[in-house]
């Protein structure tokens, strides 16, 4: 079957085995237990490496919640889809690989599937809350995943999320997502990491690739996007939100990271 994700689709083979196919990947053969996440890429679940695929979307056109394709029970497969909101979610999904796996013998993998199974039980039941559950699960499984794609990928194939292996720059880095209307000077980045200017700003650039102030800036920018885009807000109102006390300094960081001026942005002109 082939599928074209929106954003991220989740799997569990729970039982039996299939291969997993992606472009520009080899063939990936998948065992019970064994948990994936594909990001935004089309993808193929087969019972072979090379065999035909039929669209998902025909054999989950009666019921989105579960389908039977082929003959036999031999393969049984469990899944759920997120899409990402927030200032962060572009930047978060254009680091992600287009396929994260988590063989069941991996650490961690046991919880993957404990969890898909509770979405799975939540999904069939008719108890009161049962929506509200299976989002609050879908929402523990990304992030199970990508803590563990944190905890195994190599450094280079982090990008900025590499600076959350470290103690230090996670901290600040959590300074700065959590409170966008201030804007860190370097010296009060180096003082929550606690070490030098000179230190800590090499530090930063080596596990995020990015310059302190750089990725700071960057940061309230992607934050005013999403302002720009889902509120009301005037031009000026985002740009004071933000602790900018002058429109045209708002505009030329904005103009600098997005290409274009916020009024533009907001209303969905080109760049």
């Amino acid at each position: 079957m082939r599928f074209r994700p929106i954003e991220l689709k989740f799997n569990v083979v729970r039982r039996g085995e299939c291969w997993l196919r992606l472009h520009g990947m080899a063939p990936c053969q998948l065992r019970a237990g064994d948990c994936f996440v594909v990001s935004r890429t089309p993808f193929i679940l087969s019972s072979g490496p090379d065999v035909e695929a039929v669209n998902a979307s025909e054999v989950f056109s009666r019921s989105q919640a579960s389908a039977i394709f082929g003959v036999g029970d031999d393969v049984e497969l469990l899944g759920g889809s997120v899409s990402l909101g927030g200032p962060g979610a572009v930047e978060l999904l254009d680091v992600l690989p287009p396929a994260l796996i988590i063989r069941a013998e991996a650490t961690g993998a046991s919880s993957f599937g404990w969890l898909l199974d509770e979405l799975d039980r939540e999904w069939q039941s008719s108890q009161a809350g049962a929506q509200a559950m299976c989002n609050d699960l879908l929402r523990l499984i990304f992030v199970h995943a990508l803590r563990h794609h944190i905890s195994t990928a190599d450094a280079a194939d982090l990008h900025w999320l590499g600076g959350l292996r470290d103690p230090v720059i996670a901290g600040v880095l959590r300074a700065i997502h959590g409170a966008p209307e201030k804007p860190l000077r370097l010296t009060e980045m180096a003082q929550i990491a606690c070490m030098s200017r000179s230190a800590f700003a090499a530090l930063f650039k080596a596990r995020t690739g990015q310059a302190p102030v750089e990725y700071a800036t960057r940061w309230r920018m992607r934050v005013a996007a999403s302002r720009l885009r889902n509120s009301l807000d005037s031009v000026a109102s985002v740009a004071a939100s933000l602790g900018y006390l002058s429109d045209a300094a708002f505009g030329v960081a904005f103009r600098r990271v997005h290409g274009i001026a916020p009024g533009q942005y907001r209303r969905g002109e080109a760049n």
